[in-house]
């Protein structure tokens, strides 16, 4: 039964941080090197991954959809240590009023000011991409592009101080909602539970009480 606990707390721990880890923003040092515009055609497999259509119109099983191609500078342990630069492509989607709560309405917007950055690789332009979600070949899956900035240089270091305070709000929700639970279950559960088992152990001498009478009272006609 442990086991089984331990299983779920860990499926639950994975779900919820891959859920906030495709939901949350994150901060790329890119160079753009193009911008393009697909028709698209969403599969059952990669719909979920992918935004509505721009706020205005109607959304079809087959669209336009902007992307921007950039060369990433790639790091690892939070930018500590340096990799080897690679491409990555963005998409470029309002995400209106839905899931997740961007509030994005300036994907046009944006893609001028991709095209606008456009650099090579001999007269670098260094921007800083802020996007959520994954890149995936297989499915065909793109981040989506949030907003774009001049960055200081290829080597800036950037700290997410949203998701150092939404980490931080949590952990306090946490807590706090534990302390709550606490003292409800010392003032309400636990003095609940104890009168349960009072009223149940009550009933249960009652009923032994009842069956010494009947075994009591059978034993008289036994013994006439």
């Amino acid at each position: 039964m442990r086991r089984i606990k331990t299983f779920f707390r860990i499926l639950v721990f994975v779900l919820l941080g891959s859920l906030l880890h495709y939901v949350l923003p994150q901060h790329d040092i890119v160079r753009v090197t193009s911008t393009e515009i697909i028709r698209t055609d969403f599969s059952t497999a990669n719909r979920w991954f992918y935004a509505q259509a721009d706020s205005g119109n109607v959304d079809q099983p087959t669209r336009d959809l902007r992307l921007i191609n950039t060369v990433r500078k790639r790091t690892m342990l939070f930018g500590l240590i340096k990799l080897s630069d690679a491409t990555m492509v963005y998409r470029n989607e309002d995400t209106g009023w839905i899931w997740p709560p961007y509030f994005k309405f300036d994907s046009s917007d944006l893609q001028a000011e991709a095209g606008d950055s456009v650099s090579t690789e001999a007269a670098p332009k260094w921007m800083v991409m802020t996007h959520y979600g994954w890149r995936n070949r297989f499915f065909t899956i793109y981040p989506n592009a949030v907003s774009l900035r001049p960055a200081s240089g290829p080597d800036e270091r950037i700290i997410p101080y949203f998701n150092i305070g939404f980490f931080a709000f949590l952990i306090v929700a946490w807590l706090f909602l534990r302390a709550m639970w606490a003292q409800f279950r010392e003032r309400s559960l636990d003095p609940a539970l104890d009168k349960a088992s009072n009223t149940w152990d009550e009933v249960e001498a009652n009923v032994s009480e009842r069956k010494s009478r009947i075994g009591r009272w059978l034993d008289t006609w036994r013994r006439k």
